[in-house]
């Protein structure tokens, strides 16, 4: 009689091969009429969980733009201040200066609205004086509907400030 010893037992060979087809058919048996059921169940809990990840990404790409362009804008702007002829053309070329830093970004800002130039002494451009420079502006939220930016706020406000010093080694302006 062939098989295989174990302990004080002796269990015949095929016992093995008798042992699997029974676990075969129980299967068979049980996934019936759930089969499938795992690929709907499976694509329905993906979508529950895929679609706030994809929002919660977009919104923090829009978020993390509009900083980016909000840190930039303010440094371009305080170097244009810092070095320029008169405060009215520096003004004016740093407020060209935040609009563009915002539409490489995508974002629409007006930029006599969104930035704030301030001086440490007077007069502003006198040599080794500071420009302080602050952009703000706020970023609407994604794909939010009227009726929830009626009840809630759906704007993340974002600002970024930057001190230039004027260049000690120049004429007073």
């Amino acid at each position: 009689m062939s098989g295989v010893r174990t302990g004080a037992v002796r269990v015949p060979g095929n016992c093995l091969a008798g042992f699997v087809g029974v676990v075969r058919a129980r299967l068979r048996v049980m996934g019936g009429p759930e089969r499938g059921s795992a690929v709907v169940e499976f694509l329905g809990v993906s979508l529950l969980l895929l679609v706030p990840i994809v929002y919660l990404v977009l919104t923090l790409a829009q978020i993390q733009a509009a900083a980016f362009a909000a840190e930039g804008a303010a440094r371009e702007a305080g170097r244009l201040l810092a070095r320029a002829e008169s405060l009215q053309e520096g003004a004016a070329a740093a407020r060209l200066a935040v609009e563009l830093a915002f539409e490489d970004q995508g974002l629409d800002v007006d930029g006599a609205g969104a930035l704030q130039v301030s001086c440490t002494e007077e007069p502003c451009l006198a040599p080794g004086t500071r420009v302080v420079v602050t952009v703000a502006t706020s970023v609407d939220l994604p794909l939010v509907p009227d009726v929830v930016v009626n009840a809630v706020p759906a704007t993340v406000p974002v600002s970024a400030t930057h001190v230039a010093a004027v260049p000690e080694f120049r004429a007073a302006r």
